[in-house]
């Protein structure tokens, strides 16, 4: 992995994208409940808002851990007819999560049910401790210590 020093991917960009910013990043839920729960009293985020669209059958909501102004949100959409789990494509890696304690954390999320299919420990390269659970559609949440 090379270090890049910040803003210079910019550089070469084919806009000016020095006022973009990351606003959020969706899913496709099949248990909005389920989710709401693992997001906000399993990882601790706040519920932003939430809103339900009959025409389209659908209802999205956003959850981070702070306002949408600020920072980047993680949008769950929950389509109602959907009845079976969603196939997770190849194309998608994971979340990441920055958690100061990642043995607690981990700990508390295994006595809730959470599968933790990598149990916390150190990157190969790098040092870092981490570790990935699991929401409950299967998408992967990557744990990394930060103290």
């Amino acid at each position: 992995m090379n270090d890049v020093t910040p803003g210079a991917a910019r550089q070469s960009a084919a806009v000016d994208a020095s006022k973009f910013r990351l606003l959020h990043t969706m899913i496709r839920v099949k248990d909005l409940d389920k989710s709401l729960d693992f997001y906000t009293r399993l990882l601790g985020m706040n519920l932003i808002r939430k809103k339900d669209y009959p025409s389209g059958e659908f209802t999205l909501a956003f959850v981070g851990y702070g306002s949408e102004e600020e920072n980047a949100v993680i949008e769950l959409t929950y389509n109602w007819p959907q009845k079976e789990p969603y196939a997770i494509g190849s194309g998608f890696g994971h979340l990441a999560i920055g958690v100061p304690d990642i043995h607690g954390t981990c700990e508390k999320l295994a006595k809730e049910g959470v599968k933790i299919p990598r149990p916390p420990g150190p990157m190969k390269h790098g040092g870092s401790v981490i570790a990935f659970v699991e929401d409950p559609d299967g998408y992967k949440i990557e744990l990394i210590e930060r103290k």
